[in-house]
């Protein structure tokens, strides 16, 4: 049986998309962005798969050149989904097309919110949109005083909850927003994410985020995860994969803290499993650097990537290797959320050259025929 795997670089867009104005996100290019304004900023192992080819696609002045492997094809795509959040993208990457955008709100109402907070005897402090960072220093320490936990959103289709994970509880924290999921999809509000926000501190100046996070998410239509289980062939998820599907057409799965985890695990798990499907998302480009508008952690966590590319290269044979991602998060646009961007195709050993695509389908049929599932 043959063997694949798909990584996801969490925000790494490489252009705006034709209908990025209708999101406010006109003129946002991460990767270009970076590439014109970091000094000396390269990424040799990335430009062996024809990331330089595909930036060269959107600017024909791009500068920088590099030989390309010839076992390496590449492309980029467009997303057809209504939406620039992270399960509309790995959604449509899967093989799943939203026609019907998920819901987003300002603030929720309050009859949902009670609803929600009677499954952990509480109620909520916050309600609106924020940065996640500043929403917590902001009402950190009213949470600890009065127990109430911190629920807030963004642009994208999220109800975020955020508390501490000693004075409230992680696990307390973890049923909260369990319970918030089973209400949404009780009451049909299709909220793409629930997500876990959990942090540590004892006061404004300390308060920090901790690498506990969890999503829950909506359950996908099938794709083609669920296709690869119906035929016999395992799909492992490393990183927030399972989250993001909740669990649908994950044979296994494995967390993630970080970058380096998730590389480290990659690692371990290429070793160790010789057949199947991989699917990997590396969200530290996205969490930490993206929608804290840091351009220089940006470019340095893309030059990490790629030194552990350079090392994994030689261990994929002829294995099949994708590297794309969901959405971009130009850390020089206005604003702390994503950006509607077209995305990079980066392959080795593909079954097929990929094209440029209108969504980001492309993947899941690559992968289809690469383990033959139309035959």
């Amino acid at each position: 049986m043959p063997r694949a795997l798909c990584i996801v670089l969490d925000s790494v867009g490489c252009g705006h998309a034709p209908d990025a104005a209708d999101f406010g996100d006109a003129g946002s290019n991460t990767l270009g962005h970076l590439f014109a304004r970091i000094p000396d900023f390269e990424l040799p192992n990335l430009a062996s798969l024809g990331l330089y080819e595909v930036m060269r696609s959107f600017d024909p002045e791009f500068p920088l050149s590099s030989p390309v492997l010839e076992n390496a094809a590449h492309s980029s795509m467009c997303e057809t989904s209504v939406g620039k959040d992270t399960t509309t993208g790995h959604w449509e990457i899967a093989g799943n097309v939203l026609d019907e955008p998920f819901a987003t709100f300002e603030s929720f109402p309050d009859d949902l919110l009670e609803e929600i907070g009677k499954s952990a005897d509480t109620s909520f402090i916050g309600n609106f949109a924020a940065s996640g960072t500043e929403i917590i220093k902001q009402l950190g320490e009213e949470h600890i005083r009065t127990g109430k936990p911190i629920v807030y959103t963004s642009a994208d289709s999220v109800l975020q909850i955020a508390a501490h994970e000693e004075h409230f509880g992680l696990e307390r924290l973890y049923q909260l927003c369990q319970s918030a999921r089973d209400v949404l999809d009780r009451r049909g509000i299709r909220i793409g994410r629930v997500i876990a926000r959990p942090f540590i501190g004892e006061d404004a100046t300390s308060f920090q985020r901790t690498s506990n996070r969890h999503d829950y998410s909506l359950q996908p239509l099938p794709t083609i995860l669920n296709r690869l289980q119906n035929s016999g062939i395992p799909s492992v998820g490393v990183g927030k994969i399972s989250d993001i599907f909740a669990g649908s057409g994950i044979s296994e799965s494995h967390p993630t803290k970080s970058n380096s985890d998730g590389m480290a695990t990659i690692d371990r798990i290429w070793a160790a499993q010789k057949v199947g499907f991989i699917f990997a998302n590396l969200v530290d480009f996205d969490m930490h650097f993206g929608h804290r508008r840091d351009p220089e952690g940006y470019a340095n966590c893309l030059r990490e990537f790629d030194v552990w590319l350079g090392s994994f290269l030689p261990k994929v044979g002829d294995d099949f290797l994708l590297i794309t991602a969901d959405h971009g998060n130009d850390p020089y646009h206005p604003g702390t959320d994503h950006t509607r961007e077209q995305v990079p195709l980066l392959t080795l050993n593909p079954p097929s050259k990929p094209t440029h695509s209108p969504d980001f389908t492309q993947v899941a049929t690559l992968v289809g025929k690469y383990f033959q599932l139309d035959t």
